[in-house]
């Protein structure tokens, strides 16, 4: 009886330690939203060290009308600049995120405007990004983007 007290007061102690180091759901959604608005800056910017960090590995991007991009493709453009923008930032306040245990989703509205090989281009979509929790944070795993918006109507 003795040695059975002592492994549940050990495993207790253990999970109260592990319990305190995780954070609330309201806190994760929190560092998903601050890491997806990195993510939006680092594109906008074509920064791939910061891509990088928060990409995961085996990433893929789901465009409006089916092309893909892997974690590489993404970086090798920012690194060759093959989009330069003058917008790349979620429109104020429609970020949403919703956290399951250890996945996360952002959805927001992007306003994109630049220059993508030698072309202007100007888009507004709504896009979902997939973030998952690893042993070394967070990391975007899977975005899936809208075809583009109608323009907006000048008044």
């Amino acid at each position: 009886m003795y040695k059975f007290k002592r492994l549940f007061l050990a495993v207790g102690a253990g999970c109260l330690t592990a319990c305190s180091v995780l954070a609330s759901p309201s806190d994760d959604a929190k560092a998903v939203a601050d890491l997806d608005t990195q993510f939006q800056a680092a594109v906008k910017n074509n920064d791939p060290a910061t891509m990088d960090r928060i990409l995961a590995d085996d990433m893929i991007l789901v465009t409006g009308r089916g092309h893909t991009f892997t974690k590489e493709v993404q970086l090798q453009d920012a690194r060759q600049k093959g989009t330069t923008y003058e917008h790349q930032e979620e429109e104020a306040g429609t970020q949403k995120v919703h956290v399951w245990g250890d996945t996360a989703v952002v959805t927001a509205l992007l306003w994109i405007k630049g220059v993508q090989d030698g072309k202007p281009m100007e888009h507004r979509l709504w896009f979902s990004d997939v973030y998952i929790r690893t042993p070394t944070g967070w990391r975007y795993t899977f975005g899936q983007a809208s075809l583009s918006l109608p323009p907006i109507p000048k008044m």
